[in-house]
């Protein structure tokens, strides 16, 4: 795989699918191994792990990924990877979620400062802006997964000034800007780009195979933002997720 310019090193993907077998991610450590060097020769040195949280994968808690994280940690300094892994998930949105007790709320490294949630939905459901409220309540920043993949948001891209108005911040996925250029999925992500309303942007990785376009989309992106724009949505406001 070609290697981004030196200038590029120290990107920090906020959203993988890194950790092997706990979802629709990678299936083995080997794949998480190749996944991890793909992205280091892109020019990341860090990667939050961040697994998909869902009722159906009841292991998926802030002690397991914690745990998984650090084995998959010890796995790449093995192989002399030098991608730093941190621990985070992303939590599909649902009724309940307010239900969550605040010691098992999964967040960016397990710190409660940033959450990142999903939702895919056609309409947005009245329980969304509640649970954003409860989740901000427990002292959180709420970042919204991949906005341009919901079709609430492809048939009225205008719901960025009610995300926005929330106090929530939006994270694009990479693999839309490497999509057909007729896709809605590109096509909302570049308005969004153009118009500034990501706060950061990641590969939301899931195996090798899938991983061509979303470094393609990367590459897009400082097409259209340059580098120096490319670098504080994959680098500059990531670090803000960092531990303090």
């Amino acid at each position: 795989m070609t290697t981004l310019p030196e200038t590029a090193a120290g990107r920090i993907d906020v959203h993988s699918h890194l950790l092997p077998g706990i979802d629709d991610g990678c299936k083995t450590i080997e794949e998480s191994i190749r996944c991890a060097r793909a992205l280091v020769d892109a020019g990341y040195t860090h990667s939050f792990c961040t697994p998909h949280v869902w009722p159906s994968l009841p292991l998926n808690t802030v002690d397991n990924i914690r745990r998984m994280v650090a084995d998959v940690q010890i796995a790449l300094e093995t192989a002399k990877i030098p991608l730093r892994l941190l621990p985070g998930g992303e939590i599909n949105l649902r009724e309940d979620t307010l239900h969550t007790a605040p010691e098992a709320l999964v967040s960016y490294d397990m710190a409660g400062r940033y959450v990142l949630i999903d939702l895919w939905a056609e309409k947005l459901p009245k329980f969304f802006a509640p649970n954003v409220r409860w989740l901000q309540s427990r002292g959180a920043k709420v970042i919204l997964a991949h906005p341009e993949r919901m079709r609430a948001v492809q048939s009225d891209p205008a719901l960025a000034d009610y995300f926005a108005e929330l106090g929530i911040l939006l994270q694009g996925n990479l693999q839309c800007f490497g999509d057909p250029p007729h896709a809605e999925t590109r096509q909302v992500a570049e308005q969004y780009l153009a118009e500034k309303r990501y706060f950061m942007l990641g590969s939301d990785l899931h195996n090798l195979k899938s991983l061509p376009i979303r470094i393609a989309g990367l590459y897009r992106v400082m097409e259209l933002v340059g580098e120096d724009g490319a670098w504080e949505l994959t680098s500059t406001n990531p670090s803000k997720l960092l531990p303090q």
